[in-house]
């Protein structure tokens, strides 16, 4: 069974150390989604496989670290990692949705339709 860190010093700064860890992860996720703009380019620009990895890393940080985190840390993880897979189905969708206009169907040229 895991061990339960106790809190000390330590463990504090462990705490903290994890707690930026997650927030970076977040938000490089946030701008992979093109939620926030890129520091590197000025825009916002998305790019879901860079934001798939970045949840990706949370996910299994998520299964790796379970029964040996603090409260802080848990609920951290678990608010970034939820918000972050609803902002990807939305986008994902979004994309889809841009993708699937597109692709639609020619229509019909209504001179060549049969008349009623």
């Amino acid at each position: 069974m895991a061990e339960v860190q106790k809190d000390t010093l330590g463990s504090r700064e462990d705490t903290l150390r994890f707690l930026d860890m997650v927030s970076l992860f977040g938000t490089q996720a946030m701008i992979a989604l093109g939620k926030m703009v890129n520091p590197a380019t000025g825009k916002a620009e998305k790019n879901m496989p860079a934001a798939r990895l970045f949840i990706d890393m949370l996910e299994m940080l998520d299964r790796k670290t379970k029964g040996n985190l603090n409260g802080d840390e848990s609920k951290l993880l678990q608010a970034t990692l939820t918000d972050l897979r609803l902002m990807f189905v939305e986008e994902s969708r979004e994309g889809q949705r841009t993708k699937d206009e597109g692709q639609k169907p020619a229509e019909q040229n209504p001179s060549s339709s049969p008349s009623s």
